[in-house]
């Protein structure tokens, strides 16, 4: 009888050891089959003769090859690139304006910190449509100045080809310029208050303070608010495909709607997982360095 109940508690402690990693395991194996199983296999249709469907039979580099002869690939690119520069730039200017203007101890903080973030709770999907009908000229801005007797008030970015991606632009910077400004002023907080005290005794002002003292110490909040808006600028999809649909024609097309398009619309299955597959490779680009030079200092 003894022998048993000393089994028993031994399977019990075993079992209160293992217990996470039996909670966890089921989820870890979905999670290393549909992600990182998926992203295997996408690279390699992207080496395939795929068009319909998927077509095992190794192909090298020509569907890479056809993707870099596309010209609607270059126009999502070129596209890419000025709505991260323009996106990133813009939304950490106003994130750390709002994030100083914050760090005065205003009075209901809290309220006014709720509202600079709400815009983050919504999905790209109702912001791309809330905007569609703002910078719609036959519905928003340019009807309601019109009405308001500006007759010769036009803003039909959305319609045109040249300036459609601006708009993406604006709706994402009002989505994300509050979260910009939560990173920001977490730093700013983290401040410590002594040399605050320490610029004071010296007679720097606010400005100087602010500019030659606390902000070059929040490189490391910078560096992870670039980090995460470039991510979100690489992923743009549902904003794209809710605002202007990839349009006019295919004037604000990003890498994400070219694959989307390619895939399910044009049936080149391997020409859009080889531009997955150059996505992937862009993000890697700028996340692992990230992570390296982390992990580095953690091991320091």
């Amino acid at each position: 009888m003894t022998d048993r109940t000393g089994t028993l508690q031994r399977i019990g402690r075993l079992l209160e050891r293992r217990l996470p990693m039996i909670v966890v395991s089921p989820l870890f194996a979905a999670s290393l089959f549909f992600v990182y199983g998926f992203i295997v296999w996408t690279a390699y249709i992207s080496l395939t003769k795929s068009g319909v469907m998927p077509v095992y039979e190794f192909d090298g580099l020509a569907q890479y090859v056809r993707l870099w002869s596309t010209p609607r690939w270059y126009v999502a690119i070129e596209n890419l690139f000025v709505f991260s520069a323009l996106f990133i730039g813009i939304s950490m200017a106003i994130g750390i304006f709002l994030a100083v203007l914050l760090d005065q101890r205003v009075r209901a903080e809290g309220v006014i910190r709720t509202i600079y973030l709400y815009p983050m709770a919504l999905s790209f999907i109702v912001t791309g449509t809330v905007w569609k009908w703002i910078l719609n000229p036959g519905l928003g801005v340019e009807r309601l100045m019109r009405e308001a007797g500006f007759e010769s008030f036009t803003f039909d970015w959305l319609v045109n080809s040249d300036m459609a991606i601006y708009t993406v632009v604006i709706a994402a910077v009002w989505q994300s310029s509050g979260y910009a400004m939560a990173l920001f002023l977490a730093g700013l907080r983290s401040v410590d208050d002594e040399v605050l005290k320490a610029a004071a005794i010296d007679g720097a002002g606010p400005w100087r303070t602010y500019t030659g003292i606390i902000l070059p110490m929040l490189r490391p909040v910078f560096l992870s608010t670039v980090i995460i808006l470039a991510h979100l600028a690489i992923k743009s999809f549902d904003l794209v495909i809710a605002l202007t649909g990839g349009g006019p024609g295919y004037a604000t097309d990003m890498p994400a709607t070219f694959m989307y398009s390619f895939a399910f619309q044009r049936s080149e299955l391997g020409v859009a997982a080889a531009s997955a597959t150059m996505m992937l490779m862009t993000i890697c680009a700028i996340i692992v360095p990230y992570l390296y030079s982390e992990l580095r200092k953690t091991g320091e």
